[in-house]
């Protein structure tokens, strides 16, 4: 049974940073894609960042790059989002998501599992 289990989000203010976790389990495949997706309300689900943890390379929307970093630690199949200088345009719902194998498109169709999401909030 895959499990994505999303932590870290809150209430931050511009200027800030805040970073996210996502703990995956129970994926057979050894190498992975490993996404973030938010969500506001009354919005579509968007990417953000996607990791591919065979060589931890890696792709940003043009809307949070050079702000935003996504990093894993491979040993602990756990996939991180630093969140700096965020904005509150950034204020969302956050989704962890995986897919075996290599990366593609950074869409939400592309991935088969996801958590269940953490809220971040950014004030200004």
């Amino acid at each position: 049974q895959v499990q994505l289990v999303e932590s870290g989000g809150g209430s931050v203010q511009t200027g800030g940073s805040l970073t996210l976790s996502c703990a995956a389990s129970g994926l057979s495949s050894t190498e992975k894609c490993m996404g973030w997706f938010r969500q506001a309300p009354g919005q579509e689900r968007e990417g953000v960042a996607q990791l591919y943890t065979g060589t931890s390379s890696t792709y940003y929307a043009d809307s949070v790059k050079g702000r935003f970093t996504i990093s894993q630690n491979y040993r602990q199949n756990t996939v991180y989002l630093r969140m700096n200088n965020p904005r509150p345009d950034d204020t969302s719902m956050y989704f962890c998501a995986a897919a075996p194998g290599y990366c593609s498109v950074l869409l939400p169709s592309k991935f088969p599992f996801w958590g269940q999401g953490t809220q971040v909030t950014v004030s200004s």
